[in-house]
Order: C-alpha cells, then structure tokens, then sequence
C-alpha cells in the first residue's frame, strides 16, 4: 500500500499518481490509500482507490482492466468450439458453469435436439462448480474475517471435487468439457457412485464451517450490517446471484427461466433479509446444501442414450471409433476441425445462473463455424460496480469483509 494526504479538490486518481501533499483543504485532512492490484484484499487484480477521513472511508473507486485479455475479439477468430477453453478463464473458480453457458447461447442458434443425457450431466456439472465455487469462497470470506480453520474445511472437500473433475474432463483447473451439440465424453464407470459419495461427506464439513462461523461472535461482529445492498440498490445496479438474493430478490434462472431440464428437480431458493455481508454467507451455504440436492436427483433419474446429438452432423464431431472405421464420419470430423460447426445467421442472447451471477453471452452469426461478433455480461463487473456506493461510511477495515462478502473473480469481470 502507498498513502499520501489529498483533498476533494483534487480527483483521487490524480493525487495517488503522483502523490502530492494537499491536506489543508476546506474539508480537512484526507489521505489517498491505493490497495491493489496486487493485494491479498482484492482477490485478484484489482486496484482500489480510496479516500479516507482518519478510518473511515470517504470514497472508494475501482479500477479495472488489469488482467483485460481481449476475449471477446478473440472470439471473432475462432471457431466455436475453439473458444470454449477461453470460457475456463472466465470465472476461473467453475469452469465447467462457463462451458455449459456458452454452448447453450450457441446452440439456441442451431435447430438440434440436446438428448436428456446430455442434459442432465450439464446440470450435474454445473451444480458440482457451484459446491466448488462456494466453497472456496466461503473459506476465503472466512480468513478475509479473521477465522483461518474454516478454509481448510472447505478447501479439502474442493480437492475432492477436483479429483472428480480431473476423472471427468481429464483436467482439474481448465476443463473445456463442452461442444457445441454435446459434452467432449461420457461419464466414466463408477464415476456417478463416487460424486454421491462426496454429496454424502460434504455435509459433515459444512455443519463444522458453520459451527465455527456462523454464531461466531467476531465473525457476526465483522459482517452484520456491513456492505448493506438494498433491494432497490441492487436491482438499480444491475446485481445478481447469491449477492441479489441475500437482498430480499427472488430471482434465480434456474426456477424462472429454466434451461437444461432444471424445472424437473426440486430445490429451494435461499433468500436474504438484510443483504449485509452475513446474508450473502448465509445464502452461499445454502445454496451448497440445495446443489446436493439436485445432484442426488440428477443422479437418481440419470438418463440413458447418447451424450450428443447424434444428428448434428454439420456441428458434432464424431465418436473417434467411427472417425477411425468410417470414411464418411472421417470427412465429418475434418469439416468440423477445420471450418468448425456450421451455425446458421442469427443473433441470440442467453443468459445462465452461474455461481457468481448470471453469465451471458449476445452470439451474432453469419453463418459458418466462426462468430461474427460475440460479447460477454460477466456477473462479477456488475456486482463490483456498487462497490463505489456502498463502501463510504464503512471502516477501513471493513472493505476486507465486504470484498470477500461479493465473492468476485476478475477473469471475467476484465475478460
């Protein structure tokens, strides 16, 4: 951290860059304070600039771009399917959540039928990233209020997790699991036995997190009341996700616009009261016990057939056992790899519930196997955008807990 005095006079960005000494001011003395972009407080690179009356904060402004990679554009000179790694990168913490979201834009612009067991192992991946997600960032927000043991709870169920990803996908971190018309392989044998058995141990570790958290009087101390988003804030603010939720909004695209066959499990929607910091922890808990949930039904009515459309020749690369038998899927597959899948112009938006918001993707085609233009709405650069109006008037330190409390990823709040 750097500090210099400054005072409303002057623009906090141009006082921290190149620090003048402007304490006698109307309003007193004021101090320039930058944290980040590198700071174990921001999460990631994040630079915030704050100006401070003694403790408290008086302004506090983000600023962004740092890890800014140029995804979208990216996009424009790749095939479809070539661009689904660059989804892993987004919200880096569930990757397997981006591959789904992004297919599924793509796929609301082909005429293909997705078989239900395509379906149902989007859900059970998506699901699974959710329990990842929240997990790590529970434990985070757990050391981000002082309490270190919490993490380790949480951080040994997600390697569990990990281990599962890495027998599914091949892969722990990136997964790149998706294809436009499918999923890149079935699930393996014995796989499905051994993610009930992790959904049977998991809720053991969370009842220790919260009995060292959720009636921990520092941690209540540290949480309540602090970083209060009102309903009406939080909608002016385009919020969502656990953040909208923990404000009193009922609002969850899996129950109010469901995709994937998610109107089929049954599963609750954890709702707020205050929307301060502790709400958006309770709701995070929950919402890793209702993801168990739908995993088990998942699994319980798992479907058999195919784990592609089998009909997409144009856009589903074959099965490499008939790539390797037969001439006919052995041109396929070339067309695909070369050209990509043949998507036909259009332009379609789609939006899914990811663990940090909702994801969406505007996909404009004009047909062939490259999009002609494709943009992101990335939950996480929303939710920060309040940052701005709810940090005033808290403490210093404070903006650690609230923070941790809107749960981030700059992967794809930059993209």
């Amino acid at each position: 951290m750097s500090s210099t005095t400054v005072t409303k006079e002057v623009s906090v960005g141009d006082v921290a860059a190149r620090g003048a000494d402007l304490s006698q001011g109307p309003d007193g003395e004021r101090m320039a304070l930058n944290v980040g972009p590198s700071h174990p407080t921001t999460h990631g690179v994040l630079r915030l600039i704050m100006e401070l009356d003694g403790d408290l904060i008086a302004k506090c402004e983000p600023v962004l771009g740092y890890l800014h990679r140029g995804d979208e554009k990216i996009a424009e000179n790749m095939t479809y399917n070539q661009f689904v790694p660059y989804t892993d990168r987004l919200d880096y913490i569930a990757p397997l959540a981006n591959n789904v979201a992004y297919v599924l834009a793509v796929e609301k612009l082909t005429d293909i039928e997705i078989p239900e067991r395509c379906q149902a192992i989007r859900v059970l991946v998506c699901e699974l990233a959710r329990i990842s997600s929240h997990l790590l960032g529970m434990g985070v927000f757990g050391m981000d209020a002082g309490a270190w043991t919490p993490f380790m709870y949480t951080f040994t169920e997600r390697e569990k997790l990990y281990t599962l990803f890495e027998e599914l996908t091949g892969a722990r971190f990136t997964t790149s699991y998706t294809r436009i018309g499918g999923v890149s392989r079935d699930v393996p044998d014995g796989w499905l036995s051994r993610v009930i058995k992790f959904c049977d141990e998991l809720p053991k570790a969370i009842d220790e997190v919260e009995k060292l958290l959720t009636r921990n009087r520092i941690f209540l101390d540290r949480t309540e009341d602090i970083g209060v988003i009102s309903k009406e804030d939080a909608l002016a603010w385009g919020i969502t996700g656990p953040n909208l939720r923990a404000s009193g909004v009922d609002l969850d695209l899996r129950k109010d616009k469901p995709y994937c066959g998610y109107e089929q499990y049954d599963f609750d929607v954890p709702i707020g009261v205050k929307g301060d910091c502790y709400d958006r922890y309770l709701v995070r808990i929950e919402e890793i016990r209702q993801s168990i949930r739908i995993v088990r039904q998942v699994i319980d009515n798992f479907p058999g057939g195919a784990w592609y459309a089998e009909d997409a020749k144009k856009i589903f690369a074959p099965p490499k056992e008939k790539i390797l038998s037969s001439m006919e899927e052995l041109i396929q597959n070339f067309m695909i790899v070369t050209e990509g899948p043949q998507v036909p112009p259009g332009e379609v938006y789609f939006e899914a519930e990811n663990p940090k918001g909702i994801l969406g993707f505007y996909v404009y085609s004009k047909g062939g196997g490259v999009p002609y233009r494709l943009k992101i709405r990335a939950p996480s650069f929303c939710n920060l955008s309040i940052l701005e109006e709810m940090a005033p008037g808290h403490m210093l330190s404070d903006i650690t807990v609230i923070l941790g409390s809107l749960d981030f990823v700059m992967g794809e709040c930059d993209r």
